[in-house]
């Protein structure tokens, strides 16, 4: 059995709104059963803080500015390669990010939908606990002023 060592990276974009309140920006895969943060593979050679603001563009059509890292989080998983199974073990990187323009409407075709949210109703709709954890640490640090 083989296994395949994968790394990823991504983004937790947030924003204030003009009342105070923060939100932040998820998209929706898998004909829109899946709620996720923004992520992709790195490219060879690529640094992770720019894969992170690549996929972050790709998927969800905004731009943002490097904040801080977050605790990266890690999975596996089996994946079909011709007539075999092959185990992978991803690495996710994410990043807070704060956001500077685009629009959810300009996201890549890999993505069903991408929209703001509420952070309260952000954690709800993520279908991953592990980035809810992800979610709930970039939070904190936007609550403390840091976005």
């Amino acid at each position: 059995m083989s296994t395949r060592n994968d790394v990823s990276a991504g983004g937790v974009v947030i924003r204030r709104k003009e009342g105070g309140g923060l939100e932040v920006a998820l998209i929706a895969t898998h004909g829109g059963k899946r709620c996720a943060l923004p992520k992709g593979l790195v490219r060879k050679g690529e640094a992770l803080e720019d894969a992170a603001r690549r996929e972050v563009r790709e998927e969800t059509g905004l731009d943002a500015e490097l904040v801080a890292p977050l605790a990266p989080i890690d999975y596996w998983f089996w994946w079909s390669q011709g007539e075999r199974k092959v185990r992978h073990h991803k690495v996710v990187h994410f990043f807070l990010m704060s956001f500077i323009g685009g629009d959810v409407a300009d996201h890549d075709d890999e993505v069903d939908e991408a929209r703001w949210f509420a952070l309260d109703e952000a954690a709800a709709r993520l279908s991953y606990d592990s980035e809810r954890g992800v979610l709930r640490e970039a939070a904190a640090l936007a609550q403390a002023g840091r976005v």
